[in-house]
């Protein structure tokens, strides 16, 4: 058997961490890459995930608006693990709800708007994301490794696939105009 596609790069691990080299670091949830969600601006993913561990909505929209390590400062010291309980515009959430899963995705979804996070998320082609220093128990993180590698990797795949169909429509676009 050919092995040699092993030796292709593109399908090595990359692991995202804030201290890493690009596209690792800017991929990370420290990263300033703003967003809106349901009305709420937020200036990182790690402000909005933070926000969560706080009952009081203009709480939330204040550490929304943090990015990386003054984001995680504001959200350590509050105890949400024994209850397992987050919040969201007033909301009680469960932490393992399908409810918490979906405003995941929903902020996962506005984060991928913003063109530098794209262009991140681009730049890692085919990578195997991995997140070596994620906790993998839903009860000890707010967003465990694989529920954030597995939103980067989806969401890198419909980038891919809005890629490939604006060069299509470019391509016929330029057959058009040529006949």
């Amino acid at each position: 058997m050919d092995w040699s596609f092993l030796e292709n790069k593109e399908w090595e691990p990359l692991d995202i961490h804030s201290g890493h080299d690009y596209p690792s670091g800017a991929l990370s949830n420290f990263a300033p890459h703003p967003f809106v969600i349901d009305g709420v601006e937020c200036a990182s993913m790690e402000g909005f995930l933070q926000a969560l561990k706080f009952s009081n909505p203009e709480m939330q929209k204040e550490v929304c608006k943090l990015v990386g390590r003054a984001a995680k400062a504001k959200g350590s010291k509050k105890n949400w693990k024994q209850t397992r309980i987050l919040y969201w515009q007033g909301q009680e959430i469960k932490r393992d709800s399908q409810e918490y899963q979906d405003l995941l995705d929903r902020a996962y979804d506005a984060l991928s708007q913003n063109e530098g996070f794209k262009k991140a998320l681009l730049a890692s082609g085919n990578a195997v994301l991995t997140h070596s220093i994620g906790r993998r128990k839903e009860s000890e993180t707010i967003l465990t490794a694989g529920e954030f590698c597995s939103r980067l990797t989806a969401i890198r795949q419909r980038l891919k696939e809005e890629q490939k169909k604006e060069l299509k429509n470019a391509k016929n676009l330029e057959i058009g105009r040529a006949h």
